[in-house]
């Protein structure tokens, strides 16, 4: 069969792929350290939006992570059972929900820590290299944002 101009490159030529699979492989290096954690990456996620700043609306979190509310909703209310958040209401604005983290919640931040040495070990980078690849990745995820929409950058 031949190529035909408009046809894709084959798939292990094209970035997406590489940045999918790189995505994969990074939260498959994490998986032990997050089950003794007894957290999932995406709640893992949400915690770190919520170590960085305490006492976030459901929105404020879905705009961190680029996720519609309506997915985070259970991804919350799993961490709730778990005991390392609570949702209240925004007294000011009853429709607007308020995350914040319980005393077990902060703990876990500390114990979390070892997921970069884990990177860094398991890439085999340096911690200069990873940094400069982690800033092109942003700087590509912005631009292309920038031009489709539909997601603000945190600042």
């Amino acid at each position: 069969m031949t190529k035909r101009h408009n046809d894709p490159p084959p798939l292990h030529d094209q970035l997406c792929y590489a940045i999918y699979t790189a995505a994969i492989a990074i939260q498959r290096a994490y998986k032990p350290l997050l089950d003794e954690l007894g957290l999932t990456y995406p709640q893992y996620l949400v915690l770190n939006v919520l170590w960085s700043q305490d006492g976030q609306t459901v929105g404020a979190i879905a705009q961190a992570l680029a996720l519609e509310s309506s997915t985070l909703t259970p991804l919350l209310k799993r961490l709730e059972t778990a005991g390392l958040l609570r949702r209240t209401r925004n007294l000011s604005n009853e429709r607007q929900v308020v995350i914040a983290l319980t005393d077990d919640g902060r703990a876990l931040q500390h114990k979390a820590g070892c997921l970069s040495n884990t990177l860094l070990a398991a890439s085999t980078q340096t911690p200069k290299e990873l940094a400069a690849l982690n800033r092109n990745v942003r700087y590509l995820r912005d631009a292309i944002y920038s031009q489709i929409g539909g997601w603000d950058a945190p600042a």
